[in-house]
């Protein structure tokens, strides 16, 4: 499931998220599920049509990713696999930041990321002046709904409901399933 959380130029993307076996270092191996959150471009091209006309909407580039994920054998609660990537460049994410604040409480540690736009562009290696004013208001005032939304989405994956895994026998190894 996809949630997306749009603004002027700026948007966060919250989606269910399992991997098969992501294989990103020791200690790290077997399948793992959660919810990630991406803060991305955003984008509305014209078309054209009548002012009634649907209008495309691009959901763009990623800034910053955050990865709340567990593994399938750790299971819920334990956080083991939880981490953020604060330096993406273009469409790939530079290796997996552990932080024991992430850690600690998950969605506190989003909130304040959330929360300092400036900081999440310079740490992709953007300028901040590229993003409206009003975009870095909206989106802290948009912050309780985000981790509501993230919060609703973890209960679904450890429901059962979401991020369930590949379906069939014959799944690829480091599958990835979700939007994000």
């Amino acid at each position: 499931m996809l949630h997306v959380f749009g603004f002027e130029r700026i948007g966060v993307a919250v989606g269910d998220l399992y991997f098969v076996d992501p294989r990103p270092g020791p200690g790290q191996e077997g399948a793992e599920r959660g919810v990630r959150l991406e803060v991305r471009w955003m984008d509305s091209p014209l078309v054209e049509g009548s002012i009634y006309a649907s209008r495309p909407i691009l959901v763009d580039r990623p800034i910053w990713r955050a990865d709340l994920l567990e593994s399938v054998a750790g299971g819920p609660g334990t956080w083991d696999r939880t981490h953020h990537h604060p330096n993406m460049r273009g469409w790939e994410p530079n290796t997996r930041q552990f932080d024991d604040a992430m850690t600690t409480d998950p969605l506190a540690f989003v909130a304040t990321q959330l929360c300092d736009l400036g900081g999440l562009m310079r740490g992709a290696g953007m300028d901040p002046s590229d993003v409206p004013d009003r975009d870095v208001t909206d989106l802290r005032a948009a912050v309780p709904e985000i981790l509501e939304t993230t919060r609703s989405l973890l209960g679904a994956v450890r429901e059962g409901r979401l991020a369930t895994g590949p379906i069939g026998a014959d799944a690829p190894g480091s599958a990835r399933e979700g939007w994000l």
